[in-house]
Parts: structure tokens; C-alpha cells; sequence
């Protein structure tokens, strides 16, 4: 099998977890996908490819951020909008309802978390990459990835803890005489 078919492969295996990250980047599906392709392109251009599995991933995931600082330096990206959820694979049942409402919560939540600690969210309690991995990814030591991920936790868990419906006054009826 040739190196490129090789990376490619490998690459189809990383692209749910990529969208994921991407998507706690941009919060924006369309965008997300946009920046997946582009480093999936820019991975099977690479001269060299790390032949370990868990530094592939790293290098794959830093590809990505790399390009989403590019895009974010050369244009201002347009407001999240969170509306729009990607699908659920079974549709139908209050079980499906209860997963989008923890998942629209939990978007609604890592939209208001600053960018430096949904980044560290999104790479270790989202895509799964350990503390070392994410302060290499990220250039910055594992202690900062630390408090950043704890601080980020704290407001995410605030943020889902504010009761998200709110009663109506009632209405008053005026009797017609």
C-alpha cells in the first residue's frame, strides 16, 4: 500500500474527531467542514507523515488549528449559529430529544466560554487528547493546559447550571363588557 493511500486512511479515521474540534472552533457546521477539508488536504500534501498513531492525530489536529489562525487572521468570521445541529443517527424517540437538548445546551454553553478555554475543552474532553498533547498542539506548557481546562470546565458547568426556561407572567384578560 503507498504512503498516500496510507495517510488517507488514516486521515478518514481521524475526520469525526476533527469535525468535532473544528466545529468548537468555528461553531459553525459549514465552516467546520470547509477547514476539515482543507487539512485533510494539506495533510496528503505533506512530504513527511509521522508514522505513530497518536502523534498522526496530534499533527493532524495542529494542521487544523493552524489553518483555522490562518482563516481567522485573513477574515473575520461570521456569528455561530447554533441552530443548526447536525443529525442524529436515530430520529423518533424522546431519547432523541433529550440528547439534542444536552447537546444544544452544551454548544450554547462552549459558545460562551472564552476561545482560549473552549480550545482546551474542545481538544481534551471532546477529541480526547491528554494534557501533553494538547500543550504541544497548543505551544503552551501542560500546567497552562491545566488551569485553562479546569477554568473551562467550572464556566461551562455555570453556564449549564442557569435554568434555561423561564416562566411567563401570566396573561391578563380583560372581560369584555
Amino acid at each position: 500500500m503507498t504512503q498516500r493511500r496510507l495517510t488517507h486512511q488514516r486521515i478518514v479515521s481521524c475526520l469525526p474527531r476533527l469535525f468535532g474540534y473544528a466545529f468548537s472552533l468555528t461553531l459553525d457546521r459549514d465552516a467546520s467542514r470547509d477547514l476539515v477539508q482543507e487539512c485533510a488536504l494539506n495533510a496528503l500534501k505533506a512530504k513527511r507523515v509521522p508514522s505513530d498513531d497518536a502523534a498522526f492525530r496530534a499533527w493532524l489536529f495542529t494542521i487544523l488549528r493552524n489553518r483555522f489562525l490562518d482563516q481567522r487572521r485573513h477574515a473575520a468570521r461570521a456569528a455561530a449559529n447554533l441552530s443548526d445541529i447536525p443529525p442524529e443517527d436515530d430520529a423518533g424517540t424522546w431519547h432523541q430529544d433529550d440528547m439534542l437538548i444536552n447537546r444544544i445546551t452544551v454548544r450554547n454553553g462552549l459558545e460562551q466560554l472564552d476561545p482560549i478555554h473552549r480550545e482546551v475543552v474542545a481538544l481534551v474532553d471532546i477529541s480526547g487528547f491528554s494534557y501533553a498533547e494538547t500543550a504541544r498542539m497548543l505551544d503552551i506548557p501542560p500546567g497552562t493546559v491545566m488551569s485553562r481546562l479546569s477554568r473551562g470546565r467550572r464556566a461551562l458547568l455555570n453556564t449549564m447550571r442557569e435554568p434555561n426556561v423561564h416562566v411567563l407572567p401570566p396573561v391578563v384578560r380583560r372581560s369584555s363588557s
